[in-house]
Order: C-alpha cells, then sequence, then structure tokens
C-alpha cells in the first residue's frame, strides 16, 4: 500500500474525529435518567439511537474492511454504550490510519454510516434538550478536533455559548 496519504481517506479520519469531538460533548454528563427517556411513544430512546450509532460504526469498518456486516446489537447499560462508541471509532479510524485496502470508496463510507451517525448523535442532543439537560451550543468551526483524536479524552471547548 502506498505511503502517501489520500487526501479522502484523511478526511474521512478528520470527520471521525469530529464525530468523536461532538458525540463525546451529547454523551457526557447526561442524567442517570436520560438513557431511556422517550418524547413520544414511536421515538427511539437515547441508549437505542446510541446503539444505533455504534452499530453504523461497526458496519462502517466492516464495509471498509470487505467484510461488509450489519448486525444489530441490543443496547446495553449507557456507561457501556458510551465505551462502545468509542471503541468503535477507534477501530475505524485505525484501519484507515493504517492504509489497509479499502473495500468500499471513501464518499460512500461517508454518505452511508458516517453522515448517519452525525444525524444520531444531532438526535441525542435535541433529546438532552428535550429532557432538560441541554449541553451547551458551540463555535465547532474553531474547536480542537484532530485526525486520529477519537477516543473519550477531547479537548476543552473554545468557544462555548447559551
Amino acid at each position: 500500500m502506498s505511503s502517501v496519504p489520500d487526501p479522502k481517506r484523511e478526511l474521512l479520519r478528520h470527520t471521525l474525529a469530529t464525530l468523536a469531538y461532538r458525540g463525546g460533548k451529547v454523551l457526557r454528563g447526561a442524567p442517570e435518567s436520560f438513557p431511556s427517556f422517550r418524547c413520544g411513544a414511536d421515538v427511539r430512546r437515547p441508549l437505542d439511537i446510541l446503539a444505533h450509532i455504534c452499530d453504523l460504526m461497526d458496519w462502517g469498518l466492516s464495509m471498509a474492511d470487505g467484510r461488509k456486516e450489519w448486525k444489530e446489537s441490543k443496547p446495553e447499560l449507557w456507561e457501556a454504550q458510551v465505551e462502545r462508541f468509542f471503541i468503535a471509532l477507534k477501530a475505524f479510524d485505525d484501519y484507515l490510519a493504517a492504509h489497509e485496502s479499502l473495500h468500499s470508496s471513501p464518499e460512500k463510507l461517508f454518505q452511508g454510516p458516517v453522515a448517519d451517525a452525525l444525524t444520531h448523535v444531532g438526535q441525542i442532543a435535541m433529546l438532552r434538550r428535550m429532557a432538560g439537560s441541554p449541553i451547551r451550543g458551540e463555535n465547532y468551526f474553531v474547536a480542537e478536533v484532530a485526525s486520529g483524536r477519537v477516543g473519550a479524552q477531547q479537548a476543552a471547548p473554545k468557544r462555548e455559548f447559551d
């Protein structure tokens, strides 16, 4: 495999780091009752949405490495799902960083699992507000997001607002 960085692959890695940053923000400090909050009978709980995001990251990795398998998990405890979120992001990012062959294009990986996960992080943020525990708004343009930083430890916000 070539040692020259692929700009599309690097953008995808930066997007995963963005997902870790934004996802971490909506997951941290959630009240104990939040994972099972329902704003309507047919609306998924935050716990279910987070499990789905984890499934999406596993699916993205499986498409990247050629396995192409979807597995829907049963939600665990909130803390276990938060940990799984960062583990799944790291596994996906590690694969991209290793410059292994991609069995799906970066564009398809972005438009499918990654974009869907970003949408769901927004849903969790909205549910936090509806549950009475909103996160602070932020100028994400100035946030310190770096490719490869996909764990729970993220830079502190540079410019938050209410």
